[in-house]
């Protein structure tokens, strides 16, 4: 069987493997990008039907091209899928939907490396791991199967009505398990949700969105988390037309909070005693972020109306006050846990020596350490704003101008060897 060659092979088509093109694009490089899935795939099948963009369509966009929306909507996860589909068109993306890539090695003999797909071998100078963060879904091993209790990771929820009858304990209070706990409760459901180390940023502040305000304070350009902040998730949602996530109003309205999910025996999953620390950590982090606002503000005499009521919080709820620190799931009526614990990266497929001894990739702002692999799309890849997708458009940018130096040394190379 013959092998197809390419200068770069990207793999994942996603809103990395995107962007990646049409860099490489512009720069006249030819390339392949490769899907296992759809188009955007996981937008359209690892997400719940009401999920939509945690940004409002005038900032989560590559800068090319608009949303078919209102500026300040939030934008639903198939017309944002939808979206990629049109890029894709636009930019004329050498994408191929439907193949995976099982192996990838570097030549033994000859520069470059060898792709193994389900559609046979590409051979390639240069390879982009654009698949992104959201691998695998993490469930923690707290709670064992054969117990009677459904459990899913957020992943494979898709609405109220596909669950049991029943209440649900929701693991998790990042932006997925704030919105799903949400969404349960408005349906009418029992809902308990455990809530572990988080910020919690205001939704709008002043007349201007969270993203706004973090743009401005040049804090999507931070390059790397502050320090004990490195796995703290971010509640904020864009559910309902925007809100800040207010988890003392979810107490108010019949939710009961528990802290983070620790073990379980007997029948029984017991709590950590640190619901009310997160909830007041969560807070401080909400305050921090209408201090740096009204300080800018003041420092560029801004017109932008002040918005006092932003500081008072709701009254405390008896669950915050005493909170439960274990649970008879039988006797609690849950018959449902949805774990929204987040993912791990899943690279097996990528056999170079471009990892740490856990198994992270080891670059500097996507470029690895192993020469000629690049990696695209993953948290923190150059700054805050990498997973979002203007973020990680910049950062595509950056890697092939870096691929594009790469391709004139060895131009040189070529042209210094004729002439000896």
């Amino acid at each position: 069987m013959s092998v197809e060659k390419t200068e770069v092979l990207v793999v994942g088509g996603g809103q990395a493997g995107i962007a990646m093109s049409e860099h490489l694009g512009k720069a006249g490089i030819p390339h392949i990008v490769l899907e296992k899935g759809r188009i955007a795939e996981r937008w359209r099948s690892a997400r719940w039907d009401s999920l939509v963009a945690n940004g409002p369509a005038w900032h989560d966009r590559f800068p090319n091209m608009e949303f078919k929306a209102d500026p300040d909507a939030f934008v639903g996860k198939e017309a944002v899928a939808d979206y990629f589909v049109d890029y894709v068109k636009q930019i004329k993306c050498p994408i191929r939907e439907g193949v995976e890539v099982t192996a990838l090695t570097r030549n033994a003999d000859a520069p470059g490396f060898m792709a193994e797909t389900s559609a046979g071998k590409i051979e390639a100078r240069y390879v982009v791991a654009a698949t992104g963060p959201f691998q695998v879904p993490v469930i923690p091993a707290v709670v064992p199967a054969g117990t009677g209790i459904t459990q899913m990771h957020s992943t494979a929820y898709r609405n109220p009505a596909q669950l049991p009858e029943g209440a649900v304990l929701v693991v998790g209070a990042g932006s997925s398990g704030a919105q799903i706990a949400d969404e349960l409760l408005r349906a009418g459901r029992k809902v308990y949700l455990s809530v572990g180390p988080h910020d919690r940023p205001p939704r709008r502040y002043r007349n201007r969105d969270f993203v706004w305000w973090l743009g401005v304070l040049g804090l999507w350009d931070k390059s790397a988390p502050p320090e004990g902040k490195e796995h703290v998730t971010i509640a904020v949602s864009g559910a309902y037309g925007g809100a800040t996530v207010d988890f003392r109003n979810f107490a108010s309205r019949g939710m009961i909070l528990v802290g983070r999910t620790e073990s379980f025996s007997n029948g029984k999953i017991q709590f950590a005693d640190d619901l009310a620390r997160n909830i007041a950590d969560g807070d401080a982090n909400y305050l921090s972020v209408l201090d740096e606002a009204d300080a800018f503000v003041k420092r560029n005499n801004l017109d932008l109306p002040e918005e006092p009521g932003a500081r008072t919080f709701g009254p405390s709820s008896p669950c915050i006050d005493n909170p439960i620190r274990e649970l008879d799931l039988a006797a609690a009526g849950i018959r449902t846990i949805i774990w929204a614990t987040g993912f791990a990266t899943d690279y097996g497929w990528l056999k170079v020596d471009a990892f740490d001894s856990k198994g992270k990739p080891r670059h500097q702002r996507g470029v690895s350490t192993e020469p000629g692999v690049y990696f695209l799309g993953l948290p923190w890849l150059s700054r805050r704003g990498s997973t979002f997708i203007w973020g990680v458009w910049h950062d595509a940018k950056y890697i092939a101008d870096h691929i594009s130096t790469q391709k004139t040394y060895l131009i040189y190379n070529d042209w210094a060897d004729r002439r000896r």
